[in-house]
């Protein structure tokens, strides 16, 4: 279970979710009409040594079965780089992109000269990651710096020490992250963002519905997932459902311009229906609720 000041590799608890979200980046490369291209994703999942990820991407067959496979992370994160490239074309110049996990869009995107970016995890996740780009020779197309904090700790501090501007427009992502975070630690966020916000700033968010679906799969979860790479990882224990202000509501009120899209309306903004879910799992990653906000000046 959960706990205050719980720590993990990339194949332990929250670490491992990064390590089949990468997965999941690494088939949607593959689609003929992907919505996102990410050649560090595979390799990842290689060098994690993990055999149930390495499983799902070496095997089409099991990939197809997996409740990952309906082609919600093509779309989240599709909704994630236009985020970050909209406010590049905007003229933001630093971004930070909260609970970074594997996510390689420094070295993936197109940013444009002058641009930094931050990327806030748990250390070892992020000395994982460095080490592998670093032995594959790939080079970040920004000023990459990263922030090794927990982000129920200080990280505002952590932030500004590795230079960071809270004078100058930003643009933040908290990409998958919301629903590992306790309510506290989730509003304690959005304030935390506000506070670091010039105007002009931009931030996205999505967050999981703790609805039927996910009472299903607390229930159920051993019998639906039993004999699959997701055995292992128990959603369940690993989210919290615990009380906390709705961000797009809490956003409006500090002076930020919020809008809401569901996992459909992505879906049709891109040309790229989901696949049908029949797992609970699977429904409930089709039916993730994307946020995005601007901070007015």
């Amino acid at each position: 279970m959960r706990s205050d000041g719980d720590t993990w590799d990339i194949v332990s608890r929250v670490g491992r979710t990064a390590l089949f979200v990468a997965v999941s980046r690494a088939a949607e490369s593959k689609r003929p009409d992907a919505l996102v291209h990410d050649e560090f994703a595979a390799l990842f999942i290689t060098a994690s040594g993990d055999p149930d990820a390495n499983a799902l991407i070496k095997d089409p067959e099991l990939w197809a079965q997996s409740p990952l496979s309906t082609g919600f992370i093509g779309l989240r994160s599709k909704f994630f780089d236009s985020l970050f490239l909209t406010a590049a074309e905007n003229g933001v110049r630093q971004a930070v992109i909260l609970a970074a996990g594997l996510d390689a869009r420094a070295y993936r995107l197109d940013w444009p000269q002058g641009m930094v970016v931050y990327e806030i995890d748990q250390p070892k996740v992020l000395d994982f990651k460095r080490e592998v780009l670093a032995d594959e020779g790939a080079t970040p197309k920004a000023d990459r710096r990263e922030v090794a904090v927990d982000l129920r700790e200080n990280w505002p501090a952590a932030l500004i020490d590795a230079g960071f501007d809270p004078t100058m427009p930003t643009v933040w992502s908290a990409e998958g992250l919301l629903t590992y975070l306790p309510g506290a630690a989730q509003d304690e966020l959005f304030t935390r963002i506000d506070e670091l916000s010039a105007p002009g700033s931009s931030m996205a968010s999505d967050a999981v519905d703790i609805d039927d679906d996910f009472k299903q799969l607390a229930d159920n979860q051993a019998a639906q997932l039993r004999d699959t790479p997701l055995e292992q990882v128990d959603l369940t224990e690993l989210f919290y459902t615990d009380e906390r202000a709705d961000p797009a509501e809490w956003l409006t009120k500090q002076g930020w311009t919020a809008t809401t899209a569901s996992s459909g309306e992505l879906a049709e903004r891109y040309g790229r229906p989901l696949t049908k879910a029949l797992n609970p799992l699977a429904r409930l990653l089709n039916n993730i609720k994307y946020m995005t906000a601007v901070k007015r000046s």
